[in-house]
């Protein structure tokens, strides 16, 4: 005997009735087949949990970002069964941050190796198709151009709260039972909202802006370029293309005014043509207070966000994938939740450092000065941005990274 209850007393999935016949049980039912889904779906599938993914787009699903993937997420996709290596992309072997030039100086230049391993520079589109792949081979059932309409809870009489609940369902094609819900449809979840997971803090909201041009890398770095008017990140994809990204609290109206606030960046694709349309999108720092209620998980930008400037969103939707999937086969949210504030700990205090320099052009000229006349500074502040070194003291006279706050002497 079930007990039944909406998530949410106003659930915002209903816009009309829809028919209950229930065709298959899953153990794993996740909404959102972006890169954050299907990991999960991978992750979970490998722990021989059975799993549908629903997403009302068609794939490969785009979306805009610097593609650029750290070592930390070539490392897991390597755990996911996912090979990079069969799919066009290009390898890049560290950061370089580039400065504003002014009337009195050069523009003040650095840059660093990863301590370990090399990055990736790679279209989402081609990521998304391999995460599909892989998702295809483990036997994830996945309903494309399929939406969420409604979903219930069903408790079973007399359990202990959270024990065997299950949840119904229903989209636009048809209804499934699951042990387990994941959210992972975005910033704007529906999941989150049914679940009454939205409280959270939010520390920056920007909006970036994506362009790639048929041209030859002239870099193996990826490129971060400061001006007061945001960030602009040159990724090396192909031998014969690479990816600009802009980032900023306002609007670019278009890439040729993007471009017109870097002028070296500017100057390097003189010669350049667009190979695609523009995207943009929004990017949130995002930390939620909860992740998970009774037998619901969100992940990726449903479970929060740190800024794009951090380059670290992919790496974090895959670490979360493989530690739900733990939690779900030990039906075990709550490690998922406690593993989930753990991992986010660094990228949020290395967003609040990276903004503080985008927020202030005295600090962000000190700290440039900083890195400049001090590599060794920047490198310690790479290493800890790839987890290779603690949060700490970087240097007495040059940048102190400590809590939020990053100053320049």
């Amino acid at each position: 005997m079930y007990v039944e209850s909406k998530l949410h007393t106003r659930n915002p999935f209903v816009t009309k009735e829809v028919a209950p016949s229930i065709v298959r049980s899953v153990d794993v039912f996740i909404a959102g087949g972006g890169p954050a889904g299907l990991a999960c779906a991978i992750a979970a599938a490998m722990h021989g949990l059975s799993v549908e993914v629903a997403d009302g787009m068609k794939p490969p699903i785009d979306k805009a970002c610097g593609e650029g993937l750290m070592p930390d997420t070539v490392h897991a996709l390597h755990q996911l069964g996912v090979d990079i290596s069969t799919t066009q992309s290009h390898p890049f072997r560290g950061i370089r941050f580039i400065g504003s030039p002014n009337r009195s100086r050069p523009a003040r230049n650095t840059q660093a190796d990863f301590p370990q391993g090399h990055g990736r520079g790679m279209k989402r589109v081609l990521l998304h198709q391999l995460l599909l792949d892989r998702a295809l081979a483990l036997g994830v059932h996945l309903s494309w151009e399929t939406l969420v309409k409604q979903t219930a809870q069903q408790h079973p009489a007399n359990a202990p709260t959270g024990q065997g609940t299950t949840t119904l369902i229903h989209t636009s094609r048809h209804t499934t039972r699951a042990r387990f819900l994941v959210g992972a449809d975005g910033h704007q979840s529906r999941i989150r909202a049914a679940a009454r997971l939205d409280k959270a803090t939010i520390a920056a909201r920007r909006i970036g802006l994506r362009q790639h041009f048929a041209i030859a890398p002239w870099t193996d770095y990826v490129e971060v370029y400061w001006s007061d008017h945001g960030q602009a990140y040159v990724t090396p994809i192909s031998a014969n293309e690479v990816c600009i990204a802009f980032v900023a609290h306002q609007k670019f109206e278009s890439i040729p005014q993007a471009l017109s606030f870097f002028p070296d960046l500017l100057a390097r694709l003189t010669a350049a043509l667009p190979s695609d349309r523009p995207r943009g999108s929004i990017t949130l720092s995002r930390k939620l207070h909860r992740v998970t209620r009774d037998n619901i998980a969100l992940i990726g930008d449903a479970s929060g966000s740190v800024d794009a400037v951090t380059g670290e969103g992919l790496a974090l939707c895959f670490r979360q994938a493989l530690a739900l999937a733990d939690a779900l086969q030990d039906n075990n949210l709550p490690a998922y939740q406690k593993a989930h504030v753990a991992m986010h700990r660094l990228p949020h205090f290395m967003a609040r450092t990276m903004l503080l320099m985008d927020s202030s052009p005295l600090l962000r000229s000190k700290a440039l000065s900083a890195f400049h006349r001090r590599p060794q500074l920047f490198e310690q502040l790479l290493q800890t941005h790839v987890g290779h070194a603690p949060i700490q003291i970087l240097g007495s006279r040059g940048l102190i990274a400590t809590g939020a706050h990053i100053l320049a002497g």
